[in-house]
């Protein structure tokens, strides 16, 4: 299923160009999965040019979607995911740190789960949390009805491990990626009548590096075609085991498309991937300086992919029937800009007279996220 990218903003309104129109979001409210890698450097996806690493699923998703290549997140893991969950930077959320505290969201933040809740989806969180452990900083007092996974920053052991269930001390199944991904998975078809938010944050290839025998079997006499930037730093055996690791969680992110595809839901599901800072050992990273905990931009810099449907609708406040309309272009960076001239893409023509238009956003090859537009409606009578 081709997925479109998104290229219509819910809040051309708002510029001032086109008051005369009235765009509105759909009315059924669209499933969102959030996914989140740990520690996973920029270079390790296919997407990006790593020649020694398949990530097919992942890849799709980027492909088909949205890739944000400018898209930056925190050196370390906590406070990129406080904003992630609030919006906000880190620190006025009161994140600081990774551990003693500095970890926890404040009691009177409210997240992205808060909110919808509020707008009726269930919500989940499957993996790890690493935003504080106890009540009020728990991950079910912070928006999510269901949590499976663990609170804190690390965990040293990868198979059948100690986990927690809704405050429940609880014993994972086998590798936890893929458990945790079963659970996920298990959520979404019981919850398939009703919007759902599916938050995903994954914990590797984080270490311990404990890989699966099947996944490591598969890179383990493979060639590193591309080696870090001072290659004297980097321990082959961690590479592959980071590239390993990160085959595993693309494979499971094909289990979560292939789920949606098989319940009819791909085309009405947001599906958005990140990882929460740069690689945790010297290797490949497109030639960017730095790695987690650093603030150079190879440690800072992840990719943000979304496959998204998303349909608008066009009215007319004033009721007069429309033969079509007018579609131009507007970059982002100069929707804000006095005097500029959109681009025009085309009219929209009607073979009769009507009072309202809903457009699907389609797949545009060639665009890159740094051609991310306002798509700005004129009517034709």
């Amino acid at each position: 299923m081709k997925y479109p990218c998104l290229f219509i903003s819910c809040g051309l309104v708002g510029v001032g160009l086109v008051s005369p129109l009235l765009l509105q979001a759909q009315q059924t409210a669209p499933n969102m999965v959030l996914i989140l890698a740990d520690d996973q450097g920029w270079g390790d996806l296919s997407i990006h040019g790593n020649l020694s690493v398949s990530t097919l699923h992942i890849d799709r998703v980027g492909r088909e979607g949205a890739a944000f290549t400018n898209f930056y997140v925190c050196p370390v893991s906590s406070p990129t995911r406080a904003e992630l969950l609030t919006g906000r930077y880190a620190a006025r959320s009161g994140v600081r740190d990774v551990s003693e505290g500095g970890e926890r969201i404040n009691p009177d933040e409210r997240t992205l789960a808060d909110y919808l809740k509020q707008g009726g989806y269930a919500t989940a969180a499957f993996g790890k949390w690493h935003n504080g452990t106890q009540y009020p900083y728990h991950p079910n007092a912070r928006g999510f009805d269901e949590f499976y996974g663990f609170c804190s920053g690390h965990w040293g052991n990868y198979w059948n491990p100690l986990l927690e269930r809704n405050g429940e001390i609880v014993y994972g199944d086998g590798f936890i990626i893929d458990d945790l991904t079963t659970h996920a998975i298990e959520y979404i078809r019981q919850h398939r009548e009703q919007p759902f938010f599916v938050y995903l944050p994954y914990n590797t290839p984080h270490s311990p590096m404990q890989v699966p025998d099947t996944w490591w079997d598969l890179v383990e006499d493979r060639e590193i075609r591309q080696r870090a930037t001072d290659p004297e730093k980097e321990d082959l055996a961690f590479t592959r085991a980071a590239l390993a690791l990160t085959e595993n969680i693309d494979w499971n992110v094909g289990r979560v498309m292939q789920t949606l595809e098989e319940l009819g839901l791909d085309e009405h599901t947001i599906i958005l991937y990140l990882t929460d800072n740069g690689p945790n050992s010297d290797r490949w990273n497109g030639g960017m300086k730095g790695r987690k905990g650093s603030t150079d931009v190879g440690a800072l810099i992840s990719l943000k992919a979304g496959k998204e449907e998303l349909l608008a609708r066009l009215t007319q406040p004033n009721d007069t029937p429309m033969t079509g309309a007018e579609l131009d272009r507007v970059p982002r960076t100069e929707s804000y800009m006095k005097g500029f001239a959109p681009f025009p893409l085309g009219t929209i023509r009607l073979d009769r007279q009507v009072r309202e238009i809903t457009l699907q956003a389609v797949d545009i090859p060639g665009k890159r996220v740094m051609d991310l537009f306002l798509l700005v409606l004129k009517r034709v009578n």
